[in-house]
């Protein structure tokens, strides 16, 4: 039988998902409410 405790402190992840991870975290991405903003600030201010 399985003994999932020691399955689990076995587990070593991926490298391709630490690289993934590291990806997604590092992404400089724009707000939706940052966009709307600023679309809104441009209209208003023509």
């Amino acid at each position: 039988m399985i003994n999932f405790d020691d399955e689990i402190k076995k587990f070593q992840p991926s490298i391709e998902v630490d690289e993934a991870e590291d990806a997604i975290y590092n992404i400089d991405t724009t707000d939706v409410t940052a966009v709307i903003d600023r679309i809104v600030k441009e209209i208003t201010e023509k």
